[in-house]
């Protein structure tokens, strides 16, 4: 059998595993191996397919790599449709934090600063887990 063939055979097995398991990374090695087939079929010597499958393979990692970096970095949508948003403060612990009502829900919730009075209209700044950080300026 020729090599292309081994080639596609493991380009399909990767892309059936990355269909099984949603990992885009499976996806990359799949187009390589893709890539290293075509390279077979077009006369290359094995060597070179090799070269070509690995790098195809490593340049697509990376490029998945650092766009999913990229996205981790960035605030989810749901988060920054909070931000902004008022509160009304239900009570306030010994400690600091307080008990606000948001959204049809109780949340635990504490001052960005130390410092800031509790009176006045409170706004929420940040979200961190299941905690609202206040503030009193409104803008986001």
């Amino acid at each position: 059998m020729e090599h292309y063939v081994y080639w596609f055979v493991l380009g399909l097995i990767f892309l059936g595993v990355e269909l099984a398991t949603g990992t885009f990374y499976m996806l990359v090695l799949a187009i390589a191996l893709g890539a290293g087939g075509v390279a077979a079929l077009t006369g290359f010597i094995p060597e070179l397919q090799y070269v070509i499958a690995a790098a195809i393979g490593l340049a697509g990692t990376l490029v998945l790599r650092r766009f999913r970096m990229a996205a981790q970095s960035r605030p989810s949508q749901d988060q920054s449709l909070d931000l902004g948003q008022p509160v009304k403060v239900l009570q306030w612990r010994e400690d600091g934090a307080a008990r606000v009502h948001y959204r049809g829900a109780d949340w635990d919730a504490e001052l960005a600063s130390t410092d800031a009075p509790r009176e006045g209209p409170l706004y929420i700044r940040e979200v961190r887990g299941n905690t609202l950080i206040l503030t009193h300026e409104k803008g986001k």
